[in-house]
């Protein structure tokens, strides 16, 4: 390896790969490797309840026709339990969080930004106790490689935030950083739906003492009626048989100039294209790109 670099694609075993998940994970795939750097495969399949029998190996099948080979073992982070739950007892020790009981309905009649209503209860242990992080009012700005900075401050915009849900299932803001940290990971390109969700990780990384990675938050591709390309509205899952149209075209979705001559060829001359002219600067700095206005 050139670069210290190391990158990761993270999809949820929810159902299969689609065209959007495509552009996100090409993009990651395509940065880590202009950089002569690392790209790892994790299954976020912290909720058991959504995943779905065989979408993983489906899902690293995808992966596999339109070669995107990744480095290193595949980590699930169904595996990795033990790590969340000791660090949120090292928290609840130190003060920094706490146990909750507020049900939903009450939470609902506060709207987004949570009270603080268990923040001096000192609740014990129990089986249907969610656990909140403590947040403070200093503001936390995220700077994307291709997005505007977001600011939020959380302790007015958010609150204590959920890190373990009541029904036990650990957070994903809380998971996805100790992973991060864990793996190593220095650039998180992902898909601009979760840059809101950001200056919450943010916070974790400072609490944890740890530098967060640079991010780069890709454009969705939106279906005409707004909604975006998700495995929850049934969207088209990848076909094997179309993998050189298909990643030709998500080339283009990543705005990147990829030659017509290139049209149809195989899936390894693509890749070799994209990574040798990858320019991320080429992107829209938007959140969702009509999967209509793109070349067919």
């Amino acid at each position: 390896m050139t670069s210290p670099y190391i990158g990761r694609f993270a999809p949820t075993p929810s159902g299969l790969l689609h065209f959007g998940s495509l552009v996100a994970a090409l993009a990651s795939y395509l940065d880590a490797r202009h950089a002569g750097g690392q790209w790892l495969i994790r299954i976020e399949d912290l909720d058991q309840a959504r995943s779905q029998p065989d979408a993983e190996t489906q899902i690293l099948q995808a992966l596999d026709d339109f070669g995107l080979e990744h480095d290193g073992q595949i980590v699930r982070q169904s595996e990795r339990l033990d790590l969340y739950r000791a660090q949120i007892e090292r928290w609840l020790s130190e003060g920094l969080a706490y146990y909750c009981d507020c049900p939903r309905k009450t939470l609902l009649l506060h709207g987004p930004v949570y009270p603080g209503t268990c923040a001096g209860r000192r609740l014990q242990a129990a089986a249907d106790h969610a656990v909140r992080v403590r947040v403070n009012d200093t503001p936390i700005t995220c700077i994307d490689r291709l997005q505007p900075p977001l600011t939020q401050n959380l302790a007015s915009e958010l609150g204590d935030f959920i890190i373990r849900r009541r029904d036990g299932v650990y957070a994903y803001q809380l998971a996805v950083v100790l992973d991060d940290i864990d793996q190593g990971v220095t650039d998180v390109v992902r898909g601009a739906d979760l840059l809101d969700s950001t200056p919450r990780q943010i916070w974790l990384y400072q609490l944890l003492g740890q530098t967060p990675p640079r991010y780069l938050h890709v454009p969705l591709i939106m279906r005409p009626d707004g909604e975006k390309l998700s495995k929850r509205l049934g969207s088209a899952p990848l076909q094997r048989t179309q993998a050189p149209a298909t990643l030709w075209r998500a080339l283009r979705a990543l705005a990147q100039p990829v030659p017509e001559t290139l049209r149809g060829a195989p899936v390894a001359e693509l890749l070799q294209w994209g990574i040798a002219h990858w320019q991320p600067g080429r992107l829209p700095a938007t959140k969702h790109i009509l999967e209509a206005s793109l070349p067919s």
